[in-house]
């Protein structure tokens, strides 16, 4: 049985881990920021948690082989895909908000490894995770031929006073 010291910890790490990765959209004004991503991983993890508990009192109890956590986890993949889903935007012959949708998926990823112990590959995750959306998008803004590339070209010209 978990602990219940043990139980908090891992929903505080959970939701320490979320608030990291939306700690990017936060910085950049997306609107799933610190909150949403701190909120989706602690609820994976509570859920995660939850599953495993009533899996080892269920088991305890009777024969449980009818209990399986993994199906709280295929739930949790599917409901957090749809909102995923609910993110990406596509106007005018542009996508936006894939990298949001991504990111909230990583977070409920995040969340599901920490209520399930497992550590390891959680700070594995957290620290892979981190370094895309941080360190990578700023790399992307080097690449001479990526749209970031452009992007960051043309604004700084907009910003230019124009020459006599």
């Amino acid at each position: 049985m978990i602990e219940d010291l043990e139980m908090v910890g891992r929903l505080g790490l959970a939701a320490c881990g979320g608030i990291l990765l939306g700690f990017d959209r936060e910085l950049r004004g997306m609107s799933a920021g610190i909150r949403t991503h701190g909120l989706v991983a602690l609820s994976s993890a509570a859920i995660t948690i939850s599953a495993l508990m009533l899996h080892e009192s269920f088991r305890a109890t009777s024969n449980g082989d009818a209990i399986d956590p993994l199906r709280v986890i295929q739930g949790l993949a599917q409901a957090i895909g749809f909102i995923a889903a609910g993110a990406i935007v596509f106007t005018r012959g542009h996508v936006h908000n894939l990298t949001s949708a991504a990111n909230i998926w990583l977070a409920a990823s995040l969340g599901i490894i920490v209520g399930a112990g497992q550590y390891l590959l959680f700070l594995a995750t957290i620290s892979i995770g981190f370094t895309l959306i941080t360190v990578v998008r700023l790399a992307e803004r080097l690449l001479p031929g990526s749209i970031k590339h452009r992007q960051k070209k043309n604004s700084r010209s907009d910003q230019e006073p124009p020459q006599s």
